[in-house]
């Protein structure tokens, strides 16, 4: 399409739609794929406000002869939600559940609602929508009625066909149609009210051709390839609503449907049964449905990995849910089905809600980590979820695996065994013209398979461009035919959704890497080593499959199964500040096909600026995408030899100003209280107005420690290491019970407190505690700005400093959760293998809690008995993990969970310029509300200085703490913090063989 065109047609949308219209190569950009292997560039977007505005735009599209494609989540995994012309983006505006009727147990709903947004709803009067894609938390109502979606309880509730009660499209023609449901079941939904000549020809139609109808189509529960034209037969009641549904935007656009909802059990509870291998677990599958389980999901070793160790002996499990109307009927319904399961070789029953979740998640996740294999190679969609009678589904998925190994491929099926519906990952190579052409011969191959086992080539996301092409296997051309002249009754200009279900395009063209740079032009040149890909960014990039768990609305909880990704998104709702709009906007940035600016894109950089950095991503995303990581690494190339943003400056450099700043701490506070000043101050360092400037500590945590009041002062071991005891003893200390506190920037010149707390609660723990010999940094403030050669500096200064750290092989305890983190990860990652002192040294970062658990494992804490309230640090979550503070502080009494999510300040993120509005909004989204919803008393706990900064100057005068001051409050007021009474030999081993704390420990404090 012509430039020219674009600008008539985008300027024609501007004029007729209310909504947004963008044809900017960033909007354009995001909009290029979806969850499949396919990409196509469009010509623009259009937000739609409402009905109108979609009459409105396909009106102009008609006039100019643009094709129109509808989307909702973009979570399709067959490619029909990305297209060539306009994309009708209905996420933005009409997004909203209209209408619940309780009585009648139905819902309308605009497209691009949320189908968890559905449900939420629907709960408030004991219902439900039975069909729940694995996507549910993103995927919308549209998409699942243009894919006909499914879900795990489909053995219970049905398909998204069996739930769809009437829909209102508008035709390209900008036709209304409304089909209401079957003619032979009046009751179930208003009259279809057609265009006459939609009315006519559909009928026509199904009675020129009802032997066909009657006998072409396999007769499967999850058959949801082609048109579902044998609804049109006079004895299914001329159903022209579950005719439609599945169409995938190729017919018309809903505007709104009506749906039906459930009622859910008033309890579940889940059975999950072990086998020896997937075949046994499939040929059992059939076999439960008798007893009418809500979901028979199965799944085997190879895609669980170390889960697996959780789950009942076998090599595959069922996931078996079943209801009842209490918790004791569920149970007795759950013991009896695994009484009776045939083959089984464990199981286990789950009452438990959140042991539930935990389970669950692993089969959610399966879209996203069956796209890495165990060694780290790349699986792709491709053959993702085709269909067979549940009954032959053992048989089915033996032949599979054959059919993998013939052609050298690796898969790990899953998915709905109870429906006969599988889902699979397979390491195509798709970079390269071999691998592309193996992935057709296996294709094709593998639709002969399913069709001689009577099976469907889709039987979830539809067929889109991955399937199309081998429709005629399963129909043949009779049929095909006639899937076309439906098509052209609808949409006779073809302006809908073209290359999709009829006259589709090949399904080896349109891949996403075929705009990448090839591998023979060489790796791109980056300064992170990504281990995790072969040191290629643009694999790193590909790890986003686009199943958009990073666009999930709903507030994190404080359960184990908390999340943190993606703030920024939850607070704009604008898929740019998503962590898959982000990788789609580098992705097209190296494509340089519409972002043609590269490193230099503003695109790029305006969707990255409100990254926080969090690192959510890293553990919330099932592929692991780490957008933080890759932000830093743009940010280095963009800014390369040019001015950077006042921020940068001011916060990335912030060690060095400390530092210089520390001796005139007591002036430089004093005048932070002169408002001109700070004013001026803020805006040379590009800070928001709105942020207060934290005041600096008075003494610093490192001339607190030189000075400490003890015989002889602080001295200076003969390997450089500094504590307390070197006066008194110039030995070599004891790895079993020494550790090295980390002297973090923050802890050292803002909180010191907090170091001195650390330091009085490990020493009660009976452990030996050194500083390092000079001043070291981790250099995250470096890496969080895309200063990353002076982040090189910094990390290898640090390293040759911290030689007799890690020469001695001594534990660094590190309390700022963001330098633990970036020392675990972004320190090895950014210098890489060459230097192998920095593997060494992230191997020896421990938490506070960590240490203490590892290295005083017969420590008794001190009891608190109290309530703790406030968060988990992002960068602990994403990278270090919080089991050790968990287990620490149920030890020491402290109850209640921690909120996930991020606090919004994010290191430097909240302070920077035009970000205060976003900072304070993640932060009212579950911290600040647990926070002042806490119980009098409570201990508000956050040990990150930015969360307890946040708290301090948002959260109404509450002051929160590290647990390591909370902890030292207890010895103080003589709660407890002993040694367990064994001898000093009990206590030289910890647990799994880690060492003990050793002899001479002091009990309560050590001041």
């Amino acid at each position: 399409m012509t430039a020219g065109l674009a600008r008539d047609v985008q300027r024609a949308l501007r004029a007729a739609v209310r909504g947004e219209v963008a044809f900017d190569p960033g909007a354009r950009a995001l909009m290029t794929m979806d969850a499949s292997n396919y990409r196509r560039v469009p010509l623009g977007v259009v937000a739609p406000a409402d009905a109108e505005d979609v009459a409105a735009a396909l009106a102009v599209c008609r006039d100019h002869g643009v094709p129109v494609v509808p989307r909702g989540g973009g979570t399709s995994i067959a490619g029909q939600a990305t297209g060539v012309g306009v994309v009708l983006d209905f996420t933005r505006h009409m997004n909203r559940v209209v209408a619940i009727d309780a009585d009648a147990r139905t819902a309308r709903v605009q497209p691009g609602v949320v189908l968890d947004d559905l449900r939420g709803a629907a709960a408030a009067h004991g219902l439900t929508f039975g069909p729940d894609p694995s996507t549910h938390s993103r995927c919308t109502l549209g998409g699942m009625i243009g894919n006909n979606a499914c879900g795990s309880h489909s053995v219970a509730w049905g398909t998204t066909a069996d739930n769809v009660r009437a829909l209102d499209v508008l035709t390209y023609r900008g036709e209304h149609a409304r089909l209401g449901g079957a003619e032979a079941d009046p009751a179930s939904a208003a009259p279809d009210a057609l265009p006459a000549r939609l009315r006519d020809g559909l009928r026509g139609l199904a009675d020129r051709h009802l032997a066909l109808l009657r006998t072409g189509f396999p007769e499967l529960p999850r058959r949801i390839s082609g048109y579902a034209l044998d609804r049109l037969l006079p004895e299914h009641g001329r159903d022209a609503a579950r005719a439609f549904t599945g169409s995938e935007g190729t017919l018309g656009v809903l505007t709104e449907a009506t749906v039906r909802l459930v009622r859910p059990p008033a309890a579940r509870v889940l059975a999950v049964l072990g086998y020896p291998d997937e075949s046994a677990a499939a040929d059992a599958a059939h076999l439960l449905l008798p007893r009418r389980p809500l979901t028979v999901e199965g799944m085997a070793a190879d895609l669980v990995g170390a889960a697996g160790r959780s789950l009942p002996r076998g090599g595959a499990w069922l996931f078996v849910e079943v209801g009842g109307d209490d918790p004791d009927d569920a149970l007795a319904r759950a013991r009896d089905l695994c009484r009776t399961a045939d083959g089984s070789t464990a199981h286990e029953i789950v009452a438990d809600p959140a042991r539930q979740r935990a389970l669950w998640r692993i089969r959610e996740d399966a879209a996203g980590t069956a796209t890495r294999m165990p060694d780290g190679s790349e699986a792709w969609p491709g053959w993702e979820d085709c269909a067979v009678p549940p009954a032959r589904l053992g048989c089915y998925l033996r032949e599979f695996r054959a059919l993998l190994a013939e052609h050298g491929l690796r898969g790990a099926p899953y998915g709905h065994f109870g429906d006969g519906c599988v889902h699979v990952r397979i390491d195509f190579d798709l970079k390269e013209r071999a691998g592309v052409a193996r992935f057709r011969r296996f294709s094709e191959a593998a639709a002969d398979l399913v069709v001689s086992h009577g099976g469907s080539l889709s039987g979830e996301h539809g067929d889109g461009q991955a399937r199309a092409e081998l429709l005629p296997k399963m129909y043949g051309p009779e049929m095909i035919a006639l899937f076309s002249d439906f098509k052209d009754l609808w949409d006779p200009d073809r302006g809908l959704n073209p290359g999709m279900l009829v006259r589709p395009g090949l399904i080896d063209s349109n891949l996403r890497f075929a705009a990448l740079p090839p591998i023979s032009a060489g790796p791109v040149d980056v300064e992170f080593t990504y281990p995790g890909d072969r040191g290629d960014f643009p694999t790193a990039v590909s790890r986003c499959v686009g199943v958009a768990k990073c666009r999930t609305t709903a507030a994190v909880s404080g359960s184990a199964g908390s999340a943190v990704m993606c703030p920024s998104f939850r607070v704009t709702g604008e898929e740019k500040h998503s962590t898959r709009g982000r990788a789609r906007l580098l992705h097209e940035m190296l494509a340089g096909e519409v972002i043609r600016d590269g490193w230099r894109s503003r695109e790029v950089r305006d969707a990255l600026d409100l990254c926080l950095s969090c690192k959510g991503c890293r553990s919330d995303c099932p592929v692991e995408v780490d957008m933080a990581t890759y932000k830093a690494e743009f940010l280095h190339h963009h800014y390369r030899h040019r001015p950077r943003p006042r921020a940068h400056y001011a916060m990335g450099w912030l060690p060095v100003w400390l530092r210089a700043a520390a001796p005139l701490a007591r002036a430089l506070n004093a005048l932070v209280r002169f408002r001109p000043l700070v004013r001026l101050v803020k805006r040379f360092g590009g800070v928001a107005d709105e942020r207060a400037i934290p005041e600096l500590a008075s003494e610093t945590f490192t001339r607190w420690w030189e000075s400490r009041a003890l015989p002889g002062g602080a001295g200076t071991l003969p390997d450089g290491l500094r504590d307390r005891e070197s006066a008194e003893s110039e030995a070599r200390p004891d790895p079993r019970r020494t550790v090295v506190l980390w002297p973090d920037t923050f802890t050292d010149h803002l909180s010191p407190e907090v170091g001195r707390a650390a330091v009085r609660v490990m020493e009660a723990a009976g452990l030996r505690v050194l500083t390092p010999p000079a001043a070291v940094c981790c250099g995250l403030t470096w890496v969080s700005t895309g200063q990353l050669g002076h982040a090189k500096a910094v990390m290898r200064r640090t390293l040759d400093r911290l030689a007799p750290v890690l020469d001695a092989g001594l534990p660094l305890v590190v309390l700022e959760p963001s330098c633990a983190a970036a020392l675990r990860s972004d320190l090895p990652e950014l210098l890489g293998p060459d230097e192998p002192r920095a593997a060494a040294l992230a191997t020896s970062v421990h938490t506070f809690a960590e240490a203490l658990e590892r290295y005083a494992p017969n420590w008794t804490p001190p009891r608190l008995n109290r309530t703790a309230v406030g968060q988990t640090h992002c960068h602990q979550h994403a990278v270090l993990g919080d089991a050790a503070d968990r287990r620490l502080r149920e030890r020491a009494g402290l109850t209640g969970e921690l909120t996930g999510g991020c606090c919004g300040l994010a290191g430097n993120f909240g302070f920077e310029a035009g970000h205060y509005e976003v900072s304070v909004a993640c932060a009212e989204e579950a911290l600040l509300p647990a926070v002042r919803a806490a119980a009098p008393g409570a201990a508000v706990l956050a040990d990150g200085f930015s969360c307890r900064t946040q708290i301090a100057q948002l959260g109404d005068g509450v002051t929160a703490r590290h647990l390591a001051e909370l902890l030292a409050e207890g010895l103080d007021g003589g709660l407890g913090g002993r040694l367990a009474e064994d001898s000093a030999e009990d206590m030289d081993e910890g647990p799994d063989g880690a060492p003990g704390g050793g002899q001479g420990q002091r009990r309560g404090g050590a001041g």
